[in-house]
């Protein structure tokens, strides 16, 4: 097995990381590295393009993060008790592990945020399916324990991680030439003796080359309000914070050959994939005796093709039926019916609604339904530049309401759709 950075904090840990993902996964190939983690700070949102860049390159994307997990519950938000948080490495192992994470992060800003966004204990025992832990840096809570002379409560937090996690639990071995992370080490080393939980080395990377270390110390005075020149600032006290190769790994580990190859086995667990280009769409509840949604939106489109058109012409039924077939075949059939619904609602209510706007208003379904009252044949308008096979976005339907009673109209999707769906 060969080593795996599974520790790794990019431009999106702000003012802290200073890894350009662009950068890491063509330094990570330059290194021979087979897959590469990102763990940023609390935070996802760097995940997409970090996994675009590692597939470009041919590298294995982990997808993970660096979670802030509070002393207490995630609700306490007392000054100064509450701000110790620690920290922890969750890494996606599968689809349920990709979920698991994603609510995690978002619990930690809607619910936890207070100075970081912190999850808790008891919300990471809930949602710790798919998910391999390590046990982070010296600001983790087993470190943090073991370097501050309680040894039992570090180990008796490793033995109720290993119940949650299993064999995906990992003790993190870190040496960056800090006196912290040596007695952290020496107290990681014991619980494993003593346990059996493995240890998995990890290099707690902020920066791609060692001579970068600069540019990370300038992000923590930005973020920090301070001058590089203040004695007294934050800074790590390490330059060693960048991407090393796997023989350097080996060098500063020469006696922990299974811990460096942990990474790899870990890594291999790790197996989680985007899937882009499929649109998730909810499907429209249809009313009781209907049962085909493509039917029914033929049927609202022919009555209100009556209404606005009479008999029409043969023409103007062709151009009917070639956008109905259209957005059959791309799947839109539902998208279209709760918009026609929720529009609907709002003019059934009094509340004001624009005539429409933009591409959709070249679509005769839009002025069929009534989403729209702009009449695309009178005006000459192309249902192509609203949607076609060719266009790689989601069709855009852009609606007005009035701004004193718009409220009503979301109100009204929460009810049918559910709040946890809108």
């Amino acid at each position: 097995m060969s080593f795996v950075h599974l520790h790794v904090h990019t431009e999106y840990s702000l003012l802290d990381g200073a890894c350009r993902i662009r950068d890491l996964a063509k330094r990570a190939k330059e290194l021979g590295q087979t897959a590469l983690a990102v763990t940023d700070h609390g935070v996802m949102y760097g995940a997409v393009a970090f996994y675009r860049a590692c597939v470009a390159e041919g590298i294995r994307p982990i997808i993970g993060c660096e979670v802030y997990v509070a002393p207490r519950s995630r609700f306490d938000k007392e000054h100064g008790t509450d701000s110790a948080y620690s920290h922890l490495i969750l890494l996606c192992k599968n689809d349920v592990g990709y979920r698991n994470l994603c609510y995690l992060v978002s619990c930690g800003f809607t619910e936890g945020f207070y100075v970081k966004p912190r999850i808790d204990w008891r919300l990471l025992s809930e949602h710790a399916e798919g998910l391999v832990c390590l046990s982070g840096c010296v600001a983790g809570y087993i470190p943090r324990h073991i370097i501050d002379n309680d040894y039992e409560a570090a180990k008796a937090k490793a033995l109720e991680l290993r119940d949650l996690f299993g064999e995906d639990f990992f003790l993190e071995l870190q040496d960056h030439g800090m006196s912290e992370e040596h007695t952290a080490a020496s107290g990681l080393r014991r619980i494993s003796r003593e346990t059996g939980i493995p240890l998995a080395v990890t290099n707690d990377a902020h920066y791609i080359n060692k001579e970068d270390a600069h540019n990370q110390d300038v992000l923590m005075c930005i973020q920090t309000g301070r001058t590089v020149d203040d004695p007294d600032r934050m800074q790590f006290t390490s330059q060693e914070l960048y991407l090393k190769s796997e023989a350097e790994m080996r060098e500063i580990f020469p006696n922990d050959a299974a811990a460096l190859d942990a990474t790899g086995e870990i890594a291999g667990r790790c197996q989680y994939d985007f899937e882009f280009g499929h649109y998730h769409l909810p499907e429209f509840a249809l009313p009781e005796g209907e049962t085909d949604s493509f039917a029914y939106l033929s049927r609202l489109c022919a009555e209100g093709y009556a209404r606005r058109y009479g008999e029409g012409t043969p023409e103007m039924a062709g151009q009917l039926r070639y956008e109905l077939d259209m957005i059959h075949r791309m799947g839109f059939v539902d998208y279209f019916l709760i918009v026609w619904d929720f529009v609907r609602f709002a003019k059934d209510s009094g509340i004001p609604v624009g005539p429409g706007r933009g591409s959709a208003a070249g679509s005769m379904v839009s002025y069929t339904l009534g989403i729209t009252d702009v009449d695309p044949v009178r005006y000459s308008l192309f249902f192509e530049r609203f949607l076609n096979p060719e266009r790689v976005s989601m069709p855009d339907i852009d609606m007005d309401f009035c701004v004193r009673r718009r409220g009503e109209v979301i109100d009204y999707v929460n009810r049918k759709y559910g709040a946890d769906h809108v």
